[in-house]
């Protein structure tokens, strides 16, 4: 105890002061030092780990802005991707319609097309697993010019023959039937770069039918089928109460009837004449005024009824009916040159079926394309069916381009991803909003692709199929319109959202501050005072000093 040093009640009182006021300085700095009053846990615990917490998720939010960037990058990717694919598929509507303004030329060269690959099939009897083509299947091709005359060569399908012997069989220069025109000389078959079979004439607006009616042991409408066949071939009445494969294809976009044998005046056909006149040379278009048959017309799948006629009629009468129909594709009319009924289609038609329906025994000529003339009906139907198959150069021309851009859509979907992400070809993207990752929008991707799209490869070898085309075409821009009005409804959404985040990051960071962040002018004169206090401190320790300084007097 004698080494203790004995204060005065003045000198501890005025040391315990400038000691609080020391620790309050020391605090004061620091606040200016940090630009924090609550440093730690130990300054204000609630104050402190609220503000922890709130800058917390200020900073997930913020790595979570990254994210959400780099969503509005892949949509904006996916926008520009489908933009160009509208272009692209613009130019391929344009192409279509273009071929379909062609493809109609008065004068062309008829040529059908199949629509399988058959390049991989080494045995056509044994296509689809076999039964569907059977050894010594037989069908009929039987070209016809614009004079009348005609060649025909029964085909027969060997075992173990491919598709190439298919077409040599065809392009074998035998002398054909009827006018014992050589068939070789007609027309030619070959295989195309895509597998298919096509049949094509050599001469102007000739025609060329496809049937195994009459064969001994006819191919079925599912063996052409399997051969890519049935753009033209169907199944037609036969007029003997049972169906036949069979279908004409031809140039241009009118059918011409058998010529009419009806009366002349001054060397010209009478409309007047009645259907069963037999005036001249030939027979009529019906063979007795009794004859009583029904006429429908099927275009492209709608059929229409046109009515009952009978041999008493006119050749007036059918065209009449024919126009009459309210049918706009079609218009029909009686060349008094040449004695045929034309009935001439629009050029968005691509398949017609002619349908004679027998109310009695009656025996028709009308003769449009041969499979329906000269048919006793004996009370039942008879039908064929005619595909359009003008085609020119600039068709084929067209073909390709619009095959050429069709690859442009695969190519352009390729390149439309963004960091892997490709919304065009399928990819869904979701995109985070919140720090529990709960809350999100998912952007569902589309198969932009040609076969996604459902366009399929161009063959532009009758009306029918250029119209497809075209068809399938402006589905799909409905179709890329409709999904850049999605993603752009999404793109406005995440936008929405990053500011939203980008607000909230600053509300957040904003409490933090207000519970944390001192306030450097308050603090700054905080230890102005502290200072000030110090200063009179000192002094007044100074003076209680001096008061134990007075006893040294004494001595």
């Amino acid at each position: 105890m004698s080494n203790d040093i004995v204060l005065s009640s003045a000198l501890r009182n005025n040391l315990l002061s400038l000691q609080g006021t020391q620790r309050n300085i020391d605090t004061a700095q620091l606040r200016l030092a940090t630009g924090l009053r609550v440093n730690s846990a130990l300054d204000n615990p609630q104050n402190f780990f609220t503000a922890q917490s709130l800058n917390n998720r200020a900073s997930d939010l913020t790595r979570l802005l990254d994210g959400i960037s780099q969503s509005i990058r892949t949509i904006e990717q996916a926008n520009t991707g489908v933009e160009t694919l509208g272009q692209l598929l613009d130019q391929a509507e344009s192409i279509a319609l273009e071929a379909q303004s062609e493809i109609r030329a008065s004068e062309g060269f008829t040529r059908t097309r199949g629509n399988v690959d058959l390049t991989g099939v080494p045995d056509l009897t044994g296509i689809e697993g076999g039964g569907v083509i059977n050894a010594g299947d037989t069908f009929n091709v039987t070209v016809t010019q614009p004079d009348g005359t005609q060649a025909s060569l029964d085909i027969t399908i060997n075992a173990g023959e491919n598709v190439d012997d298919l077409v040599s069989a065809i392009n074998t220069e035998v002398a054909g039937a009827g006018a014992g025109s050589d068939i070789g000389e007609v027309v030619r078959a070959r295989v195309t770069d895509a597998g298919q079979i096509e049949i094509a004439s050599l001469n102007e607006n000739a025609s060329i039918r496809l049937t195994s009616f009459g064969t001994a042991q006819p191919l079925s409408t599912g063996g052409f089928a399997a051969l890519g066949l049935d753009t033209i071939v169907g199944a037609e009445d036969d007029g003997a109460g049972a169906f036949r494969a069979g279908g004409t294809a031809l140039a241009g976009n009118t059918l011409f009837s058998g010529i009419s044998a009806a009366d002349q005046v001054n060397g010209e056909f009478e409309a007047s004449a009645t259907l069963d006149s037999t005036a001249g040379t030939g027979a009529g278009f019906l063979a007795a005024a009794t004859d009583d048959i029904n006429l429908q017309l099927t275009i492209d799948g709608e059929t229409t009824d046109l009515g009952q006629v009978t041999g008493a009629d006119t050749i007036q009468d059918v065209v009449d009916r024919i126009n009459n129909s309210g049918i706009s594709e079609v218009a029909a009319s009686f060349n008094t040159n040449t004695g045929q009924i034309e009935i001439e289609f629009a050029e968005t038609v691509g398949q017609v079926e002619l349908q004679f329906n027998d109310n009695a025994a009656s025996t028709t000529s009308f003769g449009f394309g041969g499979g329906a003339a000269d048919v006793a009906l004996a009370g039942n139907n008879a039908s064929e069916f005619f595909t359009f198959d003008g085609v020119n150069p600039d068709v084929d021309q067209f073909e390709e381009d619009f095959n050429n851009v069709r690859e442009q859509i695969d190519s352009l979907v390729e390149d439309a991803n963004f960091r892997g992400v490709n919304l065009l070809s399928g990819d869904n993207l979701t995109t985070f909003f919140n720090e529990d990752r709960d809350n999100t929008l998912t952007t569902e991707g589309v198969d932009f692709t040609a076969l996604g799209l459902g366009i399929e490869e161009g063959n532009f070898t009758n009306a029918a199929s250029v119209s497809s085309a075209i068809n399938q075409v402006r589905d799909s821009i409905a179709d890329v319109r409709n999904f850049g009005q999605s993603i752009a409804n999404d793109l406005s959404i995440v936008q929405f959202r990053r500011d939203f985040t980008e607000q909230t990051i600053n509300t957040l960071e904003a409490g933090a501050n207000d519970l944390v962040v001192a306030d450097q002018n308050e603090e700054g004169a905080n230890l102005l005072a502290l200072q000030t206090r110090q200063a009179l401190g000192t002094t007044s320790l100074s003076l209680a000093a001096q008061s134990q300084q007075s006893v040294l007097r004494l001595f």
